[in-house]
């Protein structure tokens, strides 16, 4: 379980820092809009200039605790609201890309799993 854990945060890893080292650097091209909505979406998104920095810096962060094996428990509660927002976004409004939004809340809630015992102190009163 232990190799297991370690192929998947680092997998993980890699895909944040994929994610938001190309938003940064624009490395990949515009995706085209599927539907006007989604295109609103992204519209809204833009126009608030700080929301998507912020989301890829988080994602930033995170890929290099996951890649690193470093303060993988703070990563996890960081990335999990990204997550689930990206879930959904692709539920609603891009289902073609949801599998693979699906295989990220699953590893996300994975690696919570696996560090429950990290989390343990929180829930106590």
């Amino acid at each position: 379980m232990k190799i297991a854990t370690i192929i998947v945060r680092v997998l993980i890893g890699l895909l944040l820092l994929f994610a938001s080292i190309s938003y940064f650097f624009n490395l990949m091209p515009a995706e085209p809009v599927t539907n006007d909505n989604f295109k609103a979406f992204n519209v809204g998104l833009i126009a608030s200039t700080y929301l998507m920095p912020l989301a890829k810096s988080i994602e930033l962060i995170c890929g290099l605790a996951f890649v690193s094996g470093r303060y993988v428990t703070l990563a996890n509660i960081l990335i999990l609201p990204i997550t689930i927002n990206i879930l959904f976004i692709n539920y609603f409004m891009s289902p073609e890309h949801l599998p693979i939004a699906g295989l990220l809340f699953l590893a996300n809630i994975f690696l919570i799993y696996r560090y429950w015992n990290n989390y343990k102190s929180v829930f106590t009163v």
